[in-house]
């Protein structure tokens, strides 16, 4: 007996070792320290992440450094990641682009109570504020400007403040300096509203807009897909909505409510009046100059509704930019989770917001949605479905020849599903969510919530946001086999997403952006798996981006550049 119970211990310890081993060849000599804390494995890498983040990528780049971080690191050396334009190499410092690692650092020290993390974050939040905040509110920041940490100069197209499902964190940002944090969300809305009679609002702001009247306007209406001089995406409106109810939450200030209700109304008027699909913008773009009879058609909007101008001659009146739903994730993803959480923070005055949101998820779902395959479906807002439609001029949305496909649904709408299902318990939502984890590789989430499970532990799903979906799902029913199967989605991630200490999308990506998704879910992840989940600042699918001209690649983004990059 004494010679069996040595062997068993023997080879526990060599298993044991063996393990440890093999967890540190594939972390960082610089988080050693702090892979065998005690924490899980998970919370362990985002340590080693935060770590790096404050050794390498806070500013050290100049004889005068700030409390700002680079946007993103090398994977391989750990050098900031550069734009360059016109020969000149920039280092992008972008406040808006680093929302969600400063909710990572926000969690990460309130699970752990070391201050360091928030510190750094309520830094470099701090000097955004002094420095980078423009005298109308405004802050140097978003889709067109950043800060060059190689000069300490904003570069970009100054003008332009640009928000497109960027969604602060505002609620830490208040806390950090509320006046400032009020004074940006008035202006944010002062200068992209270009009239508030009607809500023609545009994607850009100006700078150097005073503020106005603001909420003391009044609102006259108008009809949906009327002619305006913005464009009334709904990436835009999410943010405007969003920042409006934050400040309402804030100050209690009703027209900040009234506005922002009215807006995500817009959306809702211009919804198709059989199917309510739709729409991703309410308005349509002046018609300034006349498209070409024949050949390629413009792209810009100076030439009017370009869906119009490229499809109607095959669909008539549903041809309109606002119905056409070829990617479901803006309307019946990320806006939906915005107006879904917010709608659950406003309690009563919510209300409205959550039938309207609902009322267009079960919509997707009846038109644009094939269950047995998991497929999102390109369609119009009428219901037609534009599966294998082969476009016969380029344009806007292709060239030439070109054939629309129905594509993968995306994970983003099996969370904004599962937080519909939580808010209010329908069961078509169940269903379509049910399809959804099924066709991401996660088994049977059951008949109804917790009952006859068929659980894919062993999934190779390793999306973050499937954690943030299965949380609303654990929410709605604490099953131990929606925990466990989070948990291998976790473990997943460090498997294929974690390299060198840093949250890439796979292990040939070359630069890993500091406001990855990923360690937040992880941090998310262990806070509610300990009963804390309160603890860990809330995501609501934001992101940031940056949009401009950049040497070899002309008009591009900071995705297409940096963060898409791959060994060849």
């Amino acid at each position: 007996m004494k010679t069996q119970i040595t062997q068993g211990l023997i080879i526990s310890l060599i298993f044991l070792f063996g393990s440890l081993f093999a967890l540190r060849q594939n972390n960082h000599s610089l988080a050693e320290d702090t892979i065998y804390s005690g924490d899980s494995d998970r919370i362990a890498a985002v340590k080693a992440f935060a770590k790096v983040a404050l050794n390498y990528a806070q500013d050290n780049f100049r004889d005068s450094p700030t409390p700002l971080f680079v946007d993103g690191l090398s994977v391989e050396d750990y050098k900031p990641v550069t734009w360059v334009h016109e020969g000149e190499k920039w280092i992008p410092s972008n406040l808006a682009n680093q929302q969600n690692f400063f909710r990572t650092l926000v969690g990460l020290s309130e699970l752990t109570g070391d201050d360091s993390y928030s510190s750094a974050a309520q830094s470099a939040m701090e000097y955004g504020f002094k420095n980078l905040q423009h005298e109308n509110g405004l802050i140097y920041w978003g889709g067109h400007r950043f800060l060059d940490l190689s000069t300490g100069k904003a570069v970009g197209e100054g003008y332009r403040h640009e928000f497109k499902f960027t969604l602060p964190f505002y609620e830490w940002m208040y806390e950090v300096d509320s006046s400032s944090t009020l004074t940006f969300i008035r202006a944010f809305w002062n200068a992209h509203i270009l009239d508030w009679g009607k809500l023609d609002m545009n994607r850009h702001g100006h700078y150097e807009d005073e503020l106005g009247e603001l909420w003391n306007h009044q609102f006259e209406g108008a009809d949906p897909f009327f002619e305006g001089d913005g464009l009334t995406f709904i990436n835009a409106g999410t943010d405007l909505i969003y920042a409006g109810l934050m400040l309402y939450h804030f100050t209690g200030e009703k027209g900040a409510l009234d506005w922002s209700l009215k807006l995500a109304k817009q959306y809702v008027n211009a919804r198709h009046p059989e199917t309510k699909l739709g729409v991703y913008q309410y308005s349509k773009p002046v018609r300034r100059d006349t498209p070409p009879n024949e050949g390629p058609l413009p792209t810009t909007s100076n030439y009017g509704d370009r869906a119009e101008n490229q499809f109607s001659a095959d669909f008539g009146e549903v041809a309109k930019e606002g119905y056409i739903l070829r990617n479901p994730a803006s309307i019946y993803g990320n806006n939906a989770i915005v107006q879904l959480q917010m709608a659950e923070q406003l309690g009563k005055e919510g209300k409205e917001l959550l039938e309207w949101t609902i009322e267009g998820l079960l919509a997707w779902a009846k038109y644009g949605y094939d269950a047995e395959k998991n497929l999102a479906k390109p369609i119009l807002a009428d219901g037609t479905d534009l599966t294998g439609y082969t476009i016969k001029r380029d344009g806007y949305f292709g060239k030439r020849g070109q054939r629309f496909q129905a594509d993968e649904s995306p994970m983003i709408l099996f969370w904004s599903f599962a937080l519909a299902y939580r808010l209010s318990g329908d069961e078509r939502l169940w269903q379509t969510m049910r399809a959804m984890g099924k066709g991401h590789g996660l088994g049977d989430l059951g008949e109804v919530p917790g009952k006859l499970l068929q659980i894919e532990f062993g999934t190779a799903q390793s999306d973050p946001l499937a954690i943030f979906a299965l949380m609303e799902i654990i929410q709605s029913n604490p099953s131990k086999a929606y925990k466990e199967l989070a948990e291998s989605i976790g473990d997943n991630i460090l498997e294929h997403r974690y390299v060198n200490n840093l949250f890439v999308p796979s292990e040939d990506h070359l630069y890993a952006s500091l406001s990855a998704v990923e360690p937040l879910a992880l941090v998310s992840l262990e806070a509610m798996l300990r009963g804390e989940a309160d603890k860990v600042p809330r995501y609501n699918g934001g992101s940031g981006y940056f949009h401009g001209p950049h040497d070899d690649y002309g008009r591009t983004t900071d995705k297409a550049v940096l963060w898409s990059a791959q060994r060849e």
